[in-house]
């Protein structure tokens, strides 16, 4: 998922929803995609796509986690990096992504219906898993963000497990998100994990976090510079969010509450 920087999609027929807890009914993403070309959350590519080059390279077997209708596989591709697989839920989303990729000539992307919950893929077969947005779905219904819902925790560990079975050694997960590293880490830093972790932040006014996991590179070093990090400020204002991803902010304001 990214913000949208097209001034020619039509995700401007789709309503937007009272809260993000419609996020969680797969009904409203069929017919969203059903009437939606594209869209794109937490800022398109070209606002990251320094980070992306950095650390993956054109040989690369890439997995995409919950690809919606972004246009996130196509940019990756244009950068050389043609060895991709986008799954999402959706069967309406998966079909209609099928059609745009044909049309524009990337045969060589794969787009499949399948649950990030339950990978449908052998062991370490990617060098890269990309998540944009789509585990910051799993915490809509969170409750208290220091303390998790156990149908939360159960959910995003699922997730993570399975990006960690189908990661190749050294393999690297990527997850773009407003989820903050204090949050994110009892999840990352479980003992079930290999990785290593570290991120950086990109946007303007409203910072989104790109973490980068690396498979087989954990160390205590990592869980060391975790604590002595210090946090950027976060605002709360509409206006310094694009699209819908002012939506997301109610999780945020429970921070303060």
């Amino acid at each position: 998922m990214d913000t949208a920087q097209n001034p020619d999609s039509d995700h401007k027929k789709t309503d937007l929803p009272s809260s993000a807890s419609v996020y969680l009914d797969p009904n409203y993403w069929n017919q969203r995609f059903s009437n939606e070309e594209d869209y794109e959350w937490f800022k398109d590519y070209s606002h990251f796509r320094h980070l992306m080059q950095s650390h993956i390279k054109p040989n690369s077997s890439v997995l995409e986690l919950g690809c919606g209708n972004s246009q996130l596989c196509e940019e990756l591709y244009k950068d050389g990096i043609t060895d991709i697989t986008c799954i999402d839920l959706s069967s309406v989303a998966v079909e209609r992504m099928k059609e745009r990729l044909l049309s524009k000539g990337y045969e060589e992307i794969k787009v499949l219906e399948a649950d990030m919950l339950d990978l449908p893929f052998s062991n370490e077969c990617f060098d890269v898993v990309i998540e944009k947005g789509t585990m910051d779905v799993l915490f809509v219904d969170s409750g208290d963000p220091w303390n998790p819902q156990p149908a939360t925790i159960s959910k995003v560990m699922a997730m993570l497990e399975g990006v960690h079975k189908v990661l190749k050694p050294n393999g690297i997960f990527i997850s773009i998100t407003f989820g903050q590293p204090h949050f994110r880490k009892p999840f990352f830093h479980n003992a079930k994990f290999t990785w290593s972790i570290e991120w950086s932040t990109f946007g303007d006014g409203f910072h989104y976090f790109f973490y980068i996991l690396r498979k087989g590179r954990r160390s205590l070093d990592d869980e060391d510079s975790i604590e002595k990090i210090q946090m950027p400020s976060i605002s709360l204002y509409h206006e310094e969010l694009e699209g819908e991803d002012y939506i997301f902010r109610t999780n945020i304001e429970e921070l303060n509450s």
